[in-house]
Parts: C-alpha cells; sequence; structure tokens
C-alpha cells in the first residue's frame, strides 16, 4: 500500500505545481525551453546599428550609416526613430517609422517599415541569443534605389 502512496505523490506533486503556476497569472516565456520563437520573442526596445550602401546608377555605390531606436510591441507591430547618412549626408534624422514584424518558430522573420517620409522597406530577420539581438538584412521589394544594407540590433536593459 505504502508503494501506491508513492506513487500517486510522485504525479500528483508535479501537476500541483504546474496548476499552482498556470492559475498564478505569470507571463508566457518569450522563447519556448525548446527554443521557438514567436513575436512575443522581441518585445521592447533595440538598438540598431546600420551599414551598407545604397546603389543610385549601374557603377555608383553610397556608404549608408545609421542607427535607429525601434520598440516592438510583442503582437507584431512596432514603431521606430531613424537616423541615417548617405556618403557621409544626412537623410533622415529622426524619422518616425511605423511598421509590423512576424517571427517563425524558427527564430527567421520579416519586418515591413513605412517611413513618415513615404515609401517601405522589406526586411529579413533572424533573432538569436534569447531575443537579446536582432540581426536585419533590407530584401525586395523596396522603395527607392537598389541597396544592400544590413543592421544589428540589441536590446535595451
Amino acid at each position: 500500500m505504502q508503494k501506491q502512496s508513492f506513487g500517486i505523490s510522485t504525479i500528483a506533486i508535479p501537476l500541483m505545481i504546474v496548476g499552482g503556476l498556470l492559475a498564478s497569472g505569470s507571463p508566457a516565456r518569450a522563447q519556448s525551453p525548446d527554443g521557438a520563437c514567436s513575436n512575443r520573442t522581441i518585445l521592447g526596445d533595440y538598438g540598431f546599428s546600420v551599414d551598407g550602401l545604397i546603389l543610385p546608377a549601374p557603377g555608383v555605390a553610397l556608404p549608408v550609416r545609421g542607427v535607429h531606436m525601434t520598440h516592438f510591441d510583442g503582437k507584431g507591430n512596432l514603431t521606430q526613430i531613424d537616423s541615417l547618412l548617405a556618403n557621409g549626408s544626412p537623410i533622415s534624422d529622426w524619422t518616425p517609422v511605423i511598421g509590423t514584424y512576424h517571427l517563425n518558430a524558427d527564430c527567421t522573420g520579416t519586418i515591413l517599415l513605412h517611413p513618415s517620409t513615404g515609401g517601405f522597406v522589406n526586411l529579413r530577420i533572424v533573432v538569436v541569443s534569447k531575443g537579446q539581438k536582432i540581426l536585419t538584412v533590407v530584401w525586395p521589394p523596396f522603395d527607392g534605389p537598389g541597396r544592400t544594407v544590413t543592421s544589428v540590433g540589441t536590446k535595451v536593459e
């Protein structure tokens, strides 16, 4: 009989713990234990460093550098401000941007940006370090000249 009660308690105790955690209303983890990502993985503010080239005409490549601060809401929407230089001259200075994003379970995803100055920019993204860092590349289609631009974003603590 004692053996049977031991078996029941080894099942009942973990179930009570799990039930207690579920009832506590604790927020869900951004990334599941198996490493799966979702839009919640990137929640909050990220500072980005931008680097690349704008290709306005055949044989012409202008360096582009900049920074932006992006706020991800964990639900697929973002707001951002950009400050960018092309060939050493300002092309935007704290320009507001709105957009959407989608993060797949494998931590790859997309971002669609709509700057307040008009147009749109598509990005492909990879999220690493359990949501602490975001790697991006500008991806066609996009408005304006050709470009090869990447950025790295780090979560603001």
